[in-house]
């Protein structure tokens, strides 16, 4: 058993049952303790469950893959890591180009990476993204008029895709809520999804930038296959397996390093990495 399928098991089991003990979840994956305790501090950094003496129980509120976190909610997570995966993504980016930034908190971190440059264009539908680039003299922002979704503080709907049609960048830098081999890139909302494959579309390349908390978690609506993506910045905290079966579908996967630790070299592959 994969450890995504695993951990899903786990949680499905934690959710059914409220509270469950680590020997119970160990004998229903076929999994040692160590590894269910490992998969249980996984899932709890996710915020989909709460690691107890012994066991673990459900989250108390929402969480998971049905749960769309807010802008507030996702700034309290892994803060340091995606300043990191920012500080490594941007080497994607020169000067004269034209790309698209997503909504999320790390394309936001991104977004102020790339305030600085001389010449580009931006198109985004993330207010987050716009804000941050607002004072940049030399930096074109298209912003995509739609909906306003305030929880994640960007804009949806079809007037917003429909702005992008006929538009054509180097690179689209996206987000979401989970990221698997099995299903690649998810969202727990149809309308954000929509709006993220309209945003794709208009990218020669991809690129998906996902902290440790969305490694082999699945949400409820697939946004990009992992067929599609080129690129996928993460840190080192991401799951190593998951990581391995992305890079075997032909992702190029970076793991970024703690923003203390940066060598000229920032980046470095899956198998870089298992060495």
């Amino acid at each position: 058993m994969f450890a995504a399928e695993r951990r899903q098991l786990v949680l499905e089991l934690v959710r059914n049952q409220g509270a469950v003990s680590l020997r119970e979840l160990a004998a229903a994956v076929r999994a040692s303790d160590v590894t269910v305790r490992r998969d249980l501090r996984y899932l709890e950094s996710a915020g989909l469950l709460s690691r107890r003496h012994g066991g673990a129980v459900a989250a108390t509120g929402p969480a998971g893959a049905s749960h769309e976190p807010t802008y507030t909610e996702k700034t309290r997570q892994a803060a340091e890591e995606k300043a990191a995966i920012a500080a490594a993504a941007v080497e994607l980016v020169s000067d004269g180009d034209a790309v698209v930034l997503g909504a999320g908190t790390t394309t936001q971190a991104l977004a102020r990476r790339l305030a600085s440059f001389a010449e580009l264009t931006v198109v985004t539908n993330s207010l987050l993204v716009a804000q941050a680039l607002a004072r940049s003299r030399h930096i074109e922002v298209v912003l995509a008029g739609g909906a306003l979704r305030g929880s994640i503080l960007a804009t949806i709907g079809p007037a917003a895709e429909q702005m992008l049609a006929g538009m054509r960048v180097t690179t689209a830098f996206i987000s979401g809520n989970g990221l698997t081999a099995a299903r690649g890139l998810s969202t727990p909302n149809i309308s954000v999804a929509s709006m993220d494959r309209a945003l794709v579309s208009t990218a020669a390349r991809v690129a998906v930038l996902a902290d440790r908390t969305k490694i082999g978690v699945e949400a409820v609506v697939q946004t990009v296959p992992a067929e599609r993506i080129d690129h996928l910045y993460t840190d080192d905290g991401a799951d190593a397996d998951e990581l391995a079966r992305l890079t075997e579908l032909g992702v190029h996967v970076h793991v970024a390093p703690p923003l203390g630790d940066r060598t000229p070299d920032q980046s470095m592959s899956e198998a870089d990495q298992a060495v």
